[in-house]
């Protein structure tokens, strides 16, 4: 039987516009998109009123959010959390009106070398969040980055043994975990029982660059290939990061692109990170 793909991603990589946004994700046929930035702000920066307008823009076009690509975690650990709260409680209430209850989120920037000094308080702001979730029903998917608390696989487990359920689950990206200096292998192994979400981008060990899936050192196609293998169902969302990328030639395996460019336009770079993971998708 041939197995169906949730493929999403961030179409704010293909052009701040909604309008640009929604004619790239129809030519590729997709039918979800990450919702991060639109129309010149984050998702959850609208007004009600522009929220309506967005939504029903999408419904329109048959476009469903996979998950709210919200900036929720992405501050220092030392910076105010009650204002941030506050946005926390918005995000929620702009997914809802979405008719989405995955959020993306992170654990705070922590000051170099002093995780372990801080993580009594991010566990502390993290249950606040997932008490909220679970009174909200909306769902906290934690995304790995570098700079983080969980930039790294062994204190992504250690969100999961604390706090995974219904409520807070993990998202994989694998180029976040080679900019990060974690081996990806070693790192699904710690985390594929929590996956839920997966960030569909490459980079390079060697200097962290960002490159096409499947080029690079994140072992894509091994991880995606047992990740389904064990019944994964969730949604892979396109994050390309693609757009001053050079080397193109190389990459794609002596082929050219057509407009000779070295620089991507928004819609080449989502196209290229697209036709890398259907490659890949064919293969496994």
């Amino acid at each position: 039987m041939k197995r169906e793909y949730l493929i999403t991603g961030f179409a704010d990589e293909i052009a701040d516009d909604l309008t640009a946004q929604m004619e790239e994700l129809r030519k590729l046929d997709m039918h979800y998109v990450e919702m991060r930035g639109v129309d010149g702000k984050n998702l959850i920066y609208h007004s009600d009123d522009k929220l309506r307008e967005i939504k029903e823009r999408l419904d329109s076009a048959g476009i469903s959010l996979s998950a709210a690509g919200s900036p929720l975690g992405k501050i220092g650990i030392e910076d105010s959390f009650e204002k941030h709260f506050e946005e926390f409680r918005r995000a929620v209430e702009v997914a809802h009106k979405m008719e989405c209850k995955n959020i993306r989120m992170f654990s705070f920037y922590i000051p170099e070398g002093m995780r372990e000094a801080y993580k009594g308080k991010v566990f502390e702001q993290i249950g606040r969040f997932v008490d909220y979730a679970s009174a909200n029903d909306a769902v906290l998917l934690h995304e790995n980055e570098k700079g983080i608390y969980g930039e790294r696989a062994k204190e992504c487990r250690e969100l999961m043994d604390e706090f995974y359920g219904e409520h807070f689950k993990a998202v994989f990206d694998f180029a976040n975990f080679v900019q990060a200096g974690q081996d990806t292998l070693q790192a699904y192994e710690l985390l594929k029982k929590y996956i839920s979400y997966i960030h569909v981008k490459d980079a390079l060990a060697v200097n962290g660059n960002v490159v096409p899936a499947g080029m690079g050192d994140g072992n894509v196609a091994a991880i995606l290939k047992d990740l389904y293998a064990g019944g994964y169902q969730g949604f892979l969302s396109l994050e390309p990061h693609l757009f001053q990328f050079s080397g193109f030639a190389g990459l794609e395996r002596g082929e050219q692109l057509a407009s000779g460019k070295k620089t991507l336009s928004g819609a080449e770079a989502f196209e290229l990170a697209h036709k890398s993971l259907i490659k890949i998708l064919t293969e496994i």
